[in-house]
């Protein structure tokens, strides 16, 4: 299984518990699981996070090669994601809203069952439109989610963790 990282799974993690500078096993932890193709930012969610001068953003910058889905999105997948997951008739105030979250959907949709969504959203079933959430998303188009701490469990991180 492919974990493809949210942003707010990297921004919550840094501000809330695992700070760049103060717990750098975690960091270092999710490299080595980028060095091993089980755990990916797509392009879209990687510039979006690149864009300041902060901790994060400096990590991202020099872990690239290792962190970064190596491949473009399909855009019918995206657009699937849009009309299925979304609806079909957004605004383009809507589509902006969304932001990139299609495009991350969508990198899973594209290897059915081989790929998992991480992300700290909570499902909201009774949103609608632009206002979905991911986990809401992926159940609609049967693409694996987790949360953060699932994710921690499922690839067993630990603050003891060494690299070999």
């Amino acid at each position: 299984m492919l974990y493809l990282l949210d942003s707010n799974v990297l921004i919550d993690a840094n501000r809330d518990y695992y700070p760049v500078a103060r717990v750098p096993e975690f960091w270092s932890w999710l490299t080595h699981l980028g060095e091993q193709g089980k755990a990916k930012i797509p392009q879209e969610i990687y510039e979006e996070l690149i864009e300041g001068r902060d901790p994060l953003s400096c990590w991202l910058k020099d872990c690239k090669h290792r962190m970064l889905l190596g491949e473009s999105v399909n855009p019918d997948l995206v657009d699937r994601v849009i009309r299925q997951g979304y609806a079909d008739d957004l605004t383009d105030e809507e589509i902006a809203k969304m932001g990139r979250d299609p495009f991350l959907v969508a990198h899973a949709l594209a290897v059915p069952g081989g790929r998992c969504v991480v992300t700290t959203e909570a499902s909201r079933p009774k949103r609608t439109r632009a206002n979905r959430h991911i986990p809401d998303v992926c159940r609609d188009l049967d693409v694996p989610w987790c949360n953060t701490f699932e994710f921690l469990r499922k690839l067993d991180f630990s603050t003891g963790w060494r690299s070999s």
